[in-house]
C-alpha cells in the first residue's frame, strides 16, 4: 500500500537538515530489517524494500544456496508490519539523522585540516577554551594558546585547524594559534597575490606572540614581493599583526643564493660579510660593531629566527671579533705535522702579527680571561 505521507515527511526532514534522501532510506530499511529480525516468525534470511516513489515498505524472505545466492523470494511483510514501521521510525530516525550529520560535519571538517577558520569565543578554563565555528565546536589546547593572550566570551579569533578527530559525539576538531601555517593563512587571505600564486611563501620562521619572519618571491618581475606583502603604507601586514595582538613581523626577500638569503633574514641590521662553511651548515656573520645588537636581537630573538628560515647555523660576530678570530691550523716542522691553534691579531704599529697560542684561559662564562703565546711571527718575519 503506497505512504505517501510517510514519504513527504521523510522528504522534508531530510531538506531541512541538508541529507541526502536517499541515505535516509536506506538508513531507515536496515533499522526496519533489525526490527523485523527480532520477531519469532521472522525468516532467516530477508531485506526490507522501501520503494521511493510510493514510500510502500515491503519484507524479503530470501532463500540462499550455499554460495550465498538467492534461488527464491516470497513477500514476507507481517500484517502489523505499519505499526512497527512507525514506531521504529520514530525511535531511530532521529538518531540515524544525528549520526548522518556528524559523518558529514566530520568528512567537511576533515578536508580543512591545514586552513584557517574564524570562531566565536564560548568557553575558557585552565586546559583549553572552546570555540563555536557555526555548526560545530573547536578545541583550543592551552599548548596551542599565545602565552599573554587573554581570549573574553563572544570574542571572534581566527585559528589555524591541526587536527580533526572523529569521536561518538561527532568530530572533535584541534585548532592553534600558535602554529607557524597560521602566519601564511593570514598573509594568503590579505595578500591577493599569494592567493593568486603571483608571489609565494618561501620560508617562514615564528616565536608565537613575539615575532615571525618570512621570505617571500616573485613569479613576476614587475611585482615586489615584499612590497605586496607589506601593503600601502604598511596596511596589509598591520592587518596581520593585528589579528595576532601586535606580534611583529619582518617580511624579507628569499633568495637561492644562500648569502644574500642570510643578509635579508638578519634585517634591519646590516650585514658587512657572510662565510660559509658548506661541510658544517655554519654561516659566520661580521656586522659592524654597532650593529652587533641588532643583529642578535633581544635575547638572541633575531639569530634564532634567521637560523630557522635559512636552514643554516649562524654564528654573528662583530668586525673585532672577526679579526681576533682564533681558527685551528695543521702546519708541517719538519717531517713532523703538528697541529697547533693559530691567531691573526693587530700590533700596535698597525702591522699584523701571527701568534702561536699555547692555551686560552676562559671565565666561567666562556670569556677570554687570559692567552699564552708561545711565538710570535711578525709581517717582517714572514
Amino acid at each position: 500500500m503506497a505512504n505517501f505521507e510517510f514519504l513527504e515527511a521523510l522528504g522534508q526532514i531530510a531538506r531541512d537538515q541538508n541529507i541526502d534522501e536517499g541515505e535516509l532510506l536506506i538508513a531507515l530499511a536496515n533499522a526496519l530489517l533489525a526490527a523485523y529480525k527480532r520477531r519469532p516468525d521472522s525468516a532467516e534470511d530477508a531485506e526490507v524494500e522501501i520503494n521511493p516513489e510510493t514510500g510502500e515498505i515491503k519484507v524479503w524472505g530470501l532463500e540462499l544456496d550455499l554460495e550465498g545466492n538467492v534461488t527464491r523470494e516470497w513477500d514476507a511483510t507481517p500484517e502489523d508490519f505499519g505499526r512497527i514501521a512507525a514506531q521504529t521510525a520514530k525511535q531511530v530516525l532521529m538518531q540515524l539523522i544525528r549520526d548522518i550529520q556528524r559523518r558529514q560535519m566530520y568528512e567537511e571538517f576533515a578536508n580543512r585540516e591545514g586552513d584557517i577558520v574564524s570562531g566565536t569565543v564560548q568557553q575558557n578554563d585552565n586546559r583549553y577554551t572552546l570555540l563555536d565555528l557555526g555548526r560545530v565546536e573547536a578545541l583550543l589546547p592551552q599548548a596551542e594558546q599565545i602565552a599573554f593572550e587573554r581570549y573574553e566570551h563572544g570574542a571572534r579569533i581566527k585559528v589555524y585547524i591541526v587536527e580533526v578527530r572523529k569521536t561518538n559525539k561527532g568530530p572533535q576538531i584541534v585548532v592553534s594559534r600558535t602554529h607557524p601555517a597560521l602566519v601564511a593563512k593570514l598573509f594568503e587571505i590579505e595578500v591577493p597575490e599569494i592567493a593568486n600564486g603571483i608571489v609565494e611563501i618561501k620560508a617562514l620562521a615564528r616565536e608565537p606572540g613575539h615575532r615571525s619572519k618570512i621570505a617571500v618571491a616573485s613569479n613576476d618581475q614587475m611585482i615586489d614581493p615584499v612590497g605586496a606583502c607589506v601593503g600601502a603604507r604598511g596596511s596589509r601586514v598591520r592587518n596581520i599583526t593585528n589579528e595576532l595582538r601586535s606580534e611583529r613581523i619582518d617580511v624579507v626577500p628569499y633568495s637561492d643564493d644562500p648569502v644574500e638569503f642570510i643578509q635579508s633574514a638578519l634585517q634591519p641590521a646590516r650585514v658587512r660579510e657572510v662565510r660559509l662553511d658548506d661541510e658544517e651548515g655554519i654561516a659566520t656573520v661580521i656586522v659592524h660593531d654597532q650593529q652587533l645588537s641588532l643583529a642578535i636581537g633581544k635575547e638572541g630573538q633575531n639569530a634564532r629566527l634567521a637560523a630557522r628560515l635559512t636552514g643554516w647555523r649562524i654564528d654573528i660576530r662583530s668586525e673585532n671579533e672577526a679579526n681576533d678570530e682564533v681558527v685551528e691550523e695543521v702546519w708541517t716542522d719538519g717531517d713532523a705535522v703538528v697541529d697547533e691553534t693559530v691567531a691573526v691579531a693587530s700590533g700596535e704599529n698597525g702591522e699584523v702579527n701571527a701568534v702561536v697560542v699555547d692555551e686560552v684561559v676562559t671565565t666561567a662564562d666562556g670569556d677570554v680571561e687570559e692567552v699564552v703565546v708561545v711565538e710570535t711571527i711578525s709581517e717582517d718575519g714572514a
